[in-house]
């Protein structure tokens, strides 16, 4: 079944239109000599590209809509976020990726590792590698020289010079960016929440259409204050009576109608996103006052919790703290079909959440709406059983 308009936040036409309209400045951007580079992980280290004078736009697929062109040469059994990312490439249907100068990379999972090399022929890809492990003696040193040559290529790529005073005015704007998402999340720790959760999703999958980091920074101030200052005025979004979720697992962006809509049309409301655009990532800021800037980046990348790292205990820690801290009552994993390593850690996570006696359920699920009516099913019997 289809999402339905009752089922979608008032602000889904809003996001619509933001990505028109994104995809519109995209060519302005261009027509004017701007650069731009299209990333597809947390682990980019987004600040050597806004040193560099260079925009960034994400270029993750979320859609279901290209994965039967992409099936052309991927295989069918494969994450449908590589198979939707490299489909929008293939049919030179996301404007993003046409206009982007370089495509930057990363060795999160063997699917998307190969992807990028059919990905490099479409689009100049330039692949990060990371270590296995976040815990290796040598590991941020490894990474550390995979920052460092990601510099390297983009001096080369676009003639500049990244210098240590740029990566630090970056630095510092960037950790804005991120203190106002921190502000963004807070407001779900209200008992009944600030915001709906599908709508903090949905701002979120929004900044990344506005390649002006000062606006993006300014649109979630704004938000923020307007949620706040409505709450503070007696306006409540939500039910009281609302069960309190927080979702974890895959990146959510390509199922916020599919899973996120329907958690809260069914009597309950995402307080906490612990996904890899969530808090857990965004908490992690670049020390700005380090004597060696490009070091400091390299670490708080490195920092980040992801189920491609072996060991991932400090993702199931982070969780550990999210559930108390926003009163959860419940929690939803997402796993993307195909993506093994997060597959095989929701068995280590559910028994985390159950040993603190919270109700933990797991959905493995993809783009399409073949398994929407199972979908509702399930989360409605979970949520009544809350």
């Amino acid at each position: 079944m289809e999402p339905n308009e009752n089922m979608l936040p008032k602000t889904f036409d809003e996001f619509v239109d933001a990505r028109k309209q994104g995809f519109m400045r995209a060519k302005e951007f261009k027509d004017h000599g701007g650069k731009l580079a299209g990333c597809l992980c947390s682990y980019t280290p987004q600040e050597l590209m806004d040193a560099a004078g260079i925009a960034t736009v994400g270029l993750c697929g979320t859609s279901n809509e290209t994965i039967p062109d992409a099936e052309r040469v991927l295989p069918k059994n494969l994450c449908p976020l590589i198979k939707s990312t490299y489909g929008f490439a293939y049919s030179e249907k996301c404007p993003y990726t046409y206009f982007s100068d370089i495509i930057i990379g990363e060795t999160t999972c063997d699917g998307k590792k190969k992807m990028y090399e059919l990905l490099n022929e479409i689009k100049d890809t330039y692949v990060l590698h990371l270590p296995q492990s976040q815990n290796r003696e040598y590991a941020k040193e490894i990474w550390y020289q995979e920052i460092l040559l990601l510099k390297n290529k983009l001096e080369e790529t676009f003639q500049v010079t990244i210098t240590d005073e740029n990566l630090r005015k970056a630095v510092h704007k960037r950790n804005q960016l991120r203190r106002a998402h921190l502000d963004m999340y807070r407001l779900q720790e209200s008992c009944p929440p600030a915001m709906k959760g599908t709508e903090m999703m949905i701002a979120l999958q929004q900044g990344t259409f506005t390649f002006d980091l000062d606006q993006q920074i300014a649109n979630v101030r704004q938000r923020v204050a307007g949620a706040r200052e409505a709450y503070e005025n007696g306006k409540r979004p939500v039910s009281e009576d609302a069960r309190r979720i927080l979702i974890t697992g895959c990146p959510t962006g390509g199922v916020i109608q599919k899973v996120g809509a329907v958690i809260e049309n069914s009597g309950g409301v995402i307080v906490c996103l612990d996904d890899c655009s969530g808090e857990r990532t965004n908490m992690l800021m670049v020390d700005e006052n380090a004597d060696d800037i490009l070091r400091a980046i390299a670490d708080r990348y490195l920092a980040i919790n992801c189920s491609v790292m072996t060991s991932n205990d400090g993702r199931l820690e982070n969780t550990r703290k999210m559930i108390e801290k926003y009163q959860v009552d419940g929690v939803i994993e997402v796993v993307l079909q195909a993506c093994h390593t997060f597959n095989i850690e929701s068995f280590r996570m559910g028994r985390m959440v159950e040993e603190l006696g919270i109700p933990y359920m797991k959905l493995e699920t993809d783009y399409s709406t073949t398994d929407n009516g199972q979908i509702e099913t399930r989360v409605a019997a979970f949520l009544e059983m809350l």
